[in-house]
C-alpha cells in the first residue's frame, strides 16, 4: 500500500453502504454528502445530523507541566481551563502566523488532548513535540485511539439523552465529560462546527459502528439523517466560523483574522510567538489590516475562495469561502477586505465572477445564530 493511499475512518463500510459520496479530505476517504446536500443541511437546523469527524486529529499532553507546556506552545491561557472544560484556542510560529486552530480539553488535573485539525494534524504534533523540551510533559500521538461522531442540531440533546444516563442538562458548552452512550465508553464534549447545539462523542474506533447505528436508531423518529463534510462546509459558513486554509493561515496572525482575543498576554511567561502578536496587536489597534466580512449576494452567482473583491474598479478584498446557503437563500461569502469597506451595508461592493463583477450586501458575521 502506497503512502498517498487515502486513509479510512472505522465507519468507511457503512458510509458506502449507506450510498455516500466519498472524497479525499486531507489525507483521507470522507463522505462528501449521502443524498442531497441542502437536505441534510436542513436537517441539522431543524431536527439532527450524525457526522463522521475521525480524521481529526487528537494529541494527548500529559505530566506534572502539561499545562506549562500548552502554555507556552499555544497563545491561550490553558493552565486557566478547569478539569472537563475545553477551549478554542490556536498554536502560532514564532512569526505570529496561524499554524493551526484547535479546541483543548482538560481531561484531568495533568491530561489534556488537543484536537486539530486534519490537514495539520503532523504538523501540531511535530510543533508540541519540539516545544515539550525541557517540560516534565510527555506528548502522545492518538489519532489511532479514536474515532470521532459527531451529532448536531436542535433534537440532538433529546437523541443522545434516549442513550446515555451522564448528565446532559449540566454539560455546558465547551465542556466534555467521561460517560457511556449506548453500552459504548465516550468521551462527551459539547462543542461543533455547525452554529447549533450538538455534541461530540470520542470513541474507540472498534466501538464507532455500534454507537453510529444506535444513534442513528435513536434519531430516526425525530428525522435524523447522516451528513457529509459538503453540508457541514455550508453550516460552519453560515455561523461565521473560519476553515483553516481559507480563513486562516501561517500568513495570517490571529489579529489579521479578527480573532485576537483568543492570544492571551495575561498569563504568566513566554510563549511562542508572543513578540510577533504584540507587534500585531498594535498594528489592529492603529491601522487594521484587511477585515473578514460577511457578503450575502444580491444575484443567484456564487462566490468562490479566491474570487476579487471590488468597489469602484478597484481590488478591495478576497474571498475566502463561499456557497450558497440553505438557510438564507441566497449565495454567500467570507472575505476579507480593505477596512475602508468592511462596515456593514458598504455600497457599491462586488465580487468579480469571471469578469462580471455581481452586487454584494456587506453584513456583519455570523450570517446565522440559532435561537437560544
Amino acid at each position: 500500500m502506497s503512502s498517498n493511499a487515502p486513509r479510512h475512518t472505522a465507519l468507511d463500510a457503512l458510509h458506502r453502504s449507506l450510498g455516500a459520496t466519498m472524497t479525499d479530505f486531507a489525507g483521507w476517504d470522507m463522505p462528501l454528502r449521502y443524498g442531497s446536500e441542502r437536505d441534510e443541511h436542513l436537517a441539522v437546523r431543524t431536527k439532527a445530523g450524525l457526522f463522521d469527524l475521525s480524521h481529526m486529529g487528537e494529541i494527548t499532553v500529559t505530566g506534572p507541566e502539561a499545562a506549562a507546556l500548552l502554555n507556552y506552545a499555544l497563545v491561550g491561557n490553558i493552565a486557566s481551563v478547569g478539569v472537563g472544560r475545553a477551549r478554542y484556542t490556536m498554536i502560532c510560529r514564532a512569526d505570529g502566523g496561524i499554524l493551526d486552530d484547535l479546541i483543548v480539553y482538560r481531561l484531568q488535573e495533568h491530561e489534556y488532548m488537543v484536537v486539530a485539525n486534519a490537514s495539520n494534524a503532523q504538523v501540531v504534533l511535530d510543533a508540541l513535540t519540539e516545544r515539550a523540551e525541557g517540560f516534565d510533559a510527555l506528548v502522545r500521538d492518538d489519532r489511532d485511539a479514536y474515532a470521532l461522531i459527531a451529532v448536531q442540531g436542535p433534537e440532538s440533546p433529546g437523541i443522545l439523552k434516549s442513550l446515555t444516563d451522564a448528565d446532559l442538562d449540566g454539560l455546558k458548552y465547551y465542556a466534555g465529560l467521561p460517560g457511556t452512550v449506548a453500552g459504548v465508553p465516550a468521551l462527551i464534549a459539547r462543542t461543533g462546527y455547525t452554529g447549533e447545539d450538538g455534541f461530540e462523542l470520542f470513541v474507540a474506533p472498534a466501538d464507532a459502528e455500534k454507537l453510529w447505528q444506535a444513534l442513528t436508531d435513536a434519531g430516526a423518529p425525530v428525522g435524523l439523517v447522516p451528513c457529509g463534510l459538503s453540508c457541514r462546509d455550508t453550516l460552519r459558513l453560515e455561523a461565521g466560523m473560519p476553515l483553516y486554509g481559507h480563513e486562516l493561515s501561517t500568513s495570517l496572525t490571529p489579529f489579521d483574522a479578527g480573532l485576537g482575543r483568543v492570544v492571551k498576554f495575561e498569563k504568566d511567561g513566554d510563549f511562542v510567538g508572543r513578540t510577533a502578536l504584540e507587534a500585531a496587536s498594535e498594528r489592529a489597534a492603529s491601522q487594521p489590516p484587511r477585515v473578514l466580512v460577511g457578503l450575502i449576494a444580491e444575484g443567484r452567482r456564487v462566490p468562490r475562495a479566491g474570487y476579487q473583491v471590488v468597489a469602484g474598479g478597484t481590488v478591495i478584498g478576497e474571498v475566502t469561502s463561499g456557497a450558497p446557503s440553505p438557510t438564507l437563500g441566497k449565495p454567500i461569502a467570507m472575505a476579507y477586505v480593505d477596512a475602508a469597506h468592511c462596515a456593514p451595508g458598504t455600497a457599491g461592493v462586488g465580487v468579480d465572477i469571471r469578469g462580471s463583477h455581481e452586487p454584494y450586501e456587506v453584513v456583519a458575521l455570523p450570517f446565522y445564530k440559532r435561537q437560544k
